[in-house]
């Protein structure tokens, strides 16, 4: 013979239920907040990429305008200290890191008489942003790779 429920009470398994339909949707939850975090991180590090990238560059063109003989730096630590002048330049205060790796080896862009013309970040994968890039970069659209985001100093023609 079936038992009977006394009034007001709840099938047995409801509450076990009801806790796992829950856990499931707080996990559904943190697994799209953290992709949408990891996005925002991601675009965070694009932009300092591009303020450090465009660091390098500028120092770089001031190093090359700094000297009769318009040569651009052997190394990237003449770009923190340049002695060819009689009073010493520094055209950074600090060697920056790559803020994709986290480190301070970047890809060098050899110049074509010899030196360093620009940078390049040596992390892997695509990055986010594909447009509206710094007007002096040159960039008019999208890149590949974060290595194709090259922060080259070209002197002006003419």
């Amino acid at each position: 013979m079936p038992m009977q429920r006394g009034a007001g009470q709840r099938p047995r398994g409801f509450a076990l239920l009801a806790v796992l339909i829950v856990v499931a949707a707080m996990g559904a939850s943190l697994a799209a907040t953290g992709t949408v975090w990891h996005q925002v991180q991601r675009r965070a590090n694009e932009r300092e990429l591009l303020f450090v990238g465009m660091q390098y560059r500028n120092a770089i063109g001031r190093y090359y305008n700094n000297s009769t003989t318009h040569a651009y730096p052997p190394t990237l630590a003449a770009l923190l200290r340049d002695e060819r002048l009689p009073s010493v330049q520094r055209y950074l205060r600090r060697p920056y890191r790559d803020p994709l790796t986290n480190s301070t080896t970047w890809g060098l862009v050899p110049a074509p008489g010899g030196g360093i013309m620009g940078v390049y970040s040596l992390a892997k994968g695509r990055p986010l942003k594909q447009a509206n890039f710094p007007f002096e970069l040159g960039w008019p659209g999208g890149k590949a790779s974060y290595a194709d985001w090259q922060f080259v100093y070209v002197p002006p023609s003419g």
